[in-house]
């Protein structure tokens, strides 16, 4: 064997190889966006959360938010949020929500393919939920190998990728 087809050969090793590693990649992470101009960009966590007017529970109700809205937080006072909705700060916040059902300034969870999501980071554990490719979702937590995500309200685990760390 000539050595331009000895070299042919490996090259076309070498690519092939370099192409079931890229085929593994399953997911984006995509890190927290940081303050912009007016606050952090935040989700809402639950199914529905209640704007008010003022920072208490007994303040008029102004606005629901459903689950996975993205808002803007400007300011944070005793476990409240003053916000306004991502698509129309210019007016102004709209009022306050409990905090607790935020995810503030969260790091993102993007898969490229149909990912499992477990009960508890093993994945000998029930699954929860079967994500779709392009599905995003904020990360709660990193757990070494693992992520907790939000799903609706619950969480779940995501087992960390290669391509992810």
């Amino acid at each position: 064997m000539s050595n331009l087809m000895k070299k042919t050969v490996l090259l076309a090793a070498v690519m092939m190889a370099l192409m079931s590693v890229a085929s593994f990649a399953q997911a984006e992470i995509i890190p927290p966006y940081g303050e912009g101009q007016i606050g952090l960009t935040s989700v809402v966590l639950c199914e529905s959360l209640t704007v008010r007017q003022e920072r208490s529970n007994a303040s008029k109700a102004t606005e629901t938010l459903e689950y996975g809205r993205r808002i803007i937080v400007m300011n944070r006072v005793d476990g409240w949020a003053q916000i306004c909705v991502s698509d129309d700060c210019d007016g102004g916040p709209i009022g306050w929500v409990n905090a607790d059902y935020l995810a503030i300034d969260p790091a993102w969870y993007r898969t490229n393919e149909a990912t499992a999501v477990y009960a508890w980071n093993d994945t000998a554990a029930p699954k929860v939920a079967l994500l779709n490719a392009d599905t995003v979702l904020p990360i709660l937590k990193d757990e070494g190998d693992w992520l907790i995500v939000s799903l609706r309200g619950a969480t779940g685990w995501i087992r960390k990728t290669a391509a992810d760390r």
